[in-house]
């Protein structure tokens, strides 16, 4: 069931996975994606190691508030701007607040993937008193900008993410979505329509879908962050990153770790930047290991 919490005017969508009674756990899921590309599997193994699960739609994205569009070009385009075009990270690192706040829960750990990860780094700075741990996915360093976070991207992958064009159909969006996450697996590990097909049906049964809006993702990525580094992090941190993910090279996590003071980094053979199977049970027990180490 979709729940709303409020930043503002911004309308913030989130659903209570599981696990009720047990840690706290908020999922923050990456550019242009909504809450339902958390797999049930994975949830299902973070539940079953006593959290209690949480995830949101980020604004612009899912059943949360759209803004009103700006002409920012391409979400590539958007990133190297200078001047954010309709928000600041500050405000998505609020809208998480805004929902442990509609949850009453004083604090919690935060798990993020790929622009999840990065926005779970800045909600670590902004607001250290409410995160009980911090795992990034996937994710790039919150200290990068604009140029300086090409770097870290394996930039043969974008244009494949530009010829993606289906049409805005049940089955137009099960196969982008199919594509997406081809693009995103490891190399020579096979995606299949079962793999995503639980996202797809969740999304048509809310009247959304992923990816379809360009100019939602450049807001997103064009949001402009003001405030302080990795560095000041004082939450319990593990950086998780895929050995071969096709998108984002392991010196960004390796970026992440150097710069978190006493941050852990797991990088994971064989795994892309697509949260398959094969790894859910790893994570969930890295989570575990992480929020046991928060607590003592």
């Amino acid at each position: 069931m979709t729940l709303f919490a409020h930043n503002g005017e911004i309308r913030i969508a989130f659903e209570d996975l599981g696990g009720e009674g047990g840690d706290p756990l908020l999922l923050i899921m990456g550019l242009g994606a909504t809450r339902f590309w958390w797999p049930d599997g994975l949830v299902a193994e973070l539940v079953g190691r006593g959290f209690h699960v949480v995830a949101y739609d980020q604004r612009d994205a899912g059943e949360s508030t759209r803004l009103p569009d700006r002409r920012v070009g391409p979400p590539i385009k958007a990133l190297l701007q200078r001047e954010a075009p309709a928000y600041g990270v500050e405000d998505l690192t609020d809208d998480a607040i805004a929902v442990l706040d509609a949850l009453g829960w004083k604090g919690a750990h935060l798990f993020g993937h790929s622009m999840g990860g990065l926005v779970a780094q800045r909600i670590a700075i902004r607001h250290p008193q409410r995160v009980l741990s911090l795992t990034t996915s996937a994710a790039v360093p919150s200290d990068g900008k604009g140029l300086s976070v090409l770097r870290y991207l394996r930039l043969a992958c974008l244009p494949r993410f530009a010829r993606l064009h289906y049409p805005e159909t049940p089955q137009g969006n099960l196969d982008l979505a199919v594509a997406v996450a081809r693009i995103l697996a490891a190399p020579g590990r096979p995606v299949e329509e079962r793999d995503v097909r639980e996202f797809v049906e969740k999304e048509a049964a809310h009247e959304v879908a992923s990816f379809r809006d360009a100019k939602a993702q450049s807001r997103q990525i064009g949001a402009k962050w003001h405030g302080g580094r990795l560095g000041e992090i004082t939450a319990p941190t593990l950086v998780l990153h895929g050995e071969r993910d096709p998108l984002l090279r392991v010196a960004s996590a390796r970026a992440i770790a150097a710069a978190v003071p006493g941050a852990r980094l797991r990088l994971v053979p064989g795994v892309g930047h697509f949260l398959a199977r094969d790894v859910w049970t790893t994570y969930a027990d890295e989570l575990r290991a992480l929020a046991d180490r928060a607590v003592g």
